[in-house]
């Protein structure tokens, strides 16, 4: 059990270094002090343009797909490869700690994005086919009502649906699923109370039934 716990404290580490911090840095800006005041893509690409967005992606991708599709098989020093430990239910802790890691990072006070690119990362390496549903949810949620955190949440929401169909004798896919659905809809709930509240944010250029 040891490499199980080891393995998901690094993977939980590789989740909290941020891309948006990190590209922040670099140009001299803090997008939590900016917009929405979430450390995530979509605030990344409101307040700083799709160049640094495109940045931010590119490295909470690439982090879980080290965490996921790296991490696991590797024969840590000291540690090695425990026979006892499933390998299906240590990619999906490493998978769970990475996306938590991006929300809580430890390095950045704890204070990090919604999870979604890294999400996005983790998926691609566990169940690549599963992302089709999730991206038509998403964009056809979005082109519908302009809300990125709605299309979000509901392409999430696909996870669960589309492993316990597809996957269902796959008890740690499933079981991913439900628990990334649930903490996504965790991270977005400012997005639900502005939604419920009237003064949510569209994304103008993907909603369709935009007033004329």
């Amino acid at each position: 059990m040891l490499e199980l716990g080891v393995k998901s404290l690094v993977a939980y580490l590789l989740g909290a270094v941020l891309g948006s911090l990190l590209m922040g840095r670099l140009r001299g800006v803090d997008i939590r002090e900016q917009g929405s005041g979430n450390a995530g893509g979509t605030n990344a690409l409101r307040t700083q343009g799709w160049k640094f967005a495109l940045g931010v992606v590119v490295i909470d991708v690439g982090k879980a797909v080290l965490a996921v599709g790296w991490l696991p098989g590797l024969a840590l020093p000291l540690i090695g490869i425990d026979p006892v430990v499933d390998r299906d239910w240590l990619t999906v802790a490493c998978a769970t700690a990475v996306v938590v890691g991006h929300v809580y990072p430890v390095w950045f006070e704890f204070r990090g994005g919604k999870g979604a690119a890294t999400l996005v990362g983790a998926v691609a390496m566990m169940a690549p086919a599963a992302l089709l549903p999730v991206f038509v949810v998403w964009l056809a949620t979005a082109m519908l009502t302009g809300f990125v955190g709605l299309a979000t949440m509901l392409g999430t929401a696909m996870l669960p649906v589309y492993f316990a169909l597809v996957e269902p004798r796959s008890a740690p896919l499933v079981a991913f699923g439900l628990v990334m659905a649930a903490f996504v809809a965790y991270t977005h709930r400012a997005n639900i109370a502005r939604m419920r509240a009237g003064n949510e944010n569209r994304a103008r250029r993907l909603w369709l039934l935009r007033p004329r």
